[in-house]
């Protein structure tokens, strides 16, 4: 007898991932979900952003934890709109949480929506939100490994961010090997180098999300 239950669960996602898609497409919001293992720097990534991008636009936070809002507390006194998702022992965020969640923002003040998703390199990647950037993050302390051990990840993001980058000269990193493995899987894919360190060049990323927000927000 063949079991369906997966399957079943998956289209079910994808359908809600289509209507959060159409309601924000309707909204002109950029939606950006964040993902990586626990310690990338998730939460330091969207610091960042958030920095940069409030300059031109508004932004809103939803932040995936298993339990807890350590996290949400540091986004909101940045005085950025924020919601914590607790899962309660998922690994991972499904559409169907994001479609809820949104109700508690007011979309017509919102330009860019920022998702961190739950810490894990492989259950995030299976799940789409109705996002119209998903962003992988692998940092130098992880090693340059990953990429052939969870190729979902990596085959399925628009953009990798080497995190930490800043402490390359204190691992084992290999920029060139995680590079050719990643574009073997996702010849599209952007890869950027990345730190949150004050002295750190970030633009070319930067630039990049300015011209993918600015591409939706005047269609």
């Amino acid at each position: 007898m063949e079991i369906k239950v997966v399957k079943q669960i998956m289209e079910w996602n994808e359908d809600c991932s289509n209507e959060v898609k159409k309601e924000l497409d309707e909204k002109k919001v950029f939606m950006i979900n964040i993902m990586g293992s626990p310690g990338a720097g998730k939460t330091s990534v969207i610091v960042e952003l958030i920095k940069e991008l409030s300059k031109d636009y508004k932004l809103a936070v939803i932040e995936g934890d298993i339990t807890g809002q350590i996290d949400a507390e540091r986004i909101s006194q940045m005085g950025i709109p924020v919601v914590q998702l607790n899962t309660d022992g998922a690994c991972h965020i499904e559409a169907m949480s994001i479609k809820n969640i949104l109700n508690y923002f007011n979309l017509n003040d919102i330009d860019v929506l920022l998702i961190e998703n739950i810490g894990n390199l492989v259950c995030p990647a299976e799940f789409n939100l109705g996002e119209d950037l998903k962003v992988a993050i692998l940092s130098i302390p992880e090693g340059d490994d990953k990429v052939q051990k969870y190729p979902l990840m990596f085959s399925v993001a628009n953009i990798l961010l080497l995190n930490k980058y800043d402490m390359k000269e204190f691992f084992e990193f290999d920029y060139e090997k995680v590079s050719m493995y990643a574009k073997g899987l996702n010849p599209n894919l952007e890869i950027y180098r990345f730190s949150s360190k004050k002295e750190f060049d970030n633009k070319d990323l930067f630039a990049s999300l300015r011209r993918k927000i600015k591409d939706k927000l005047n269609k």
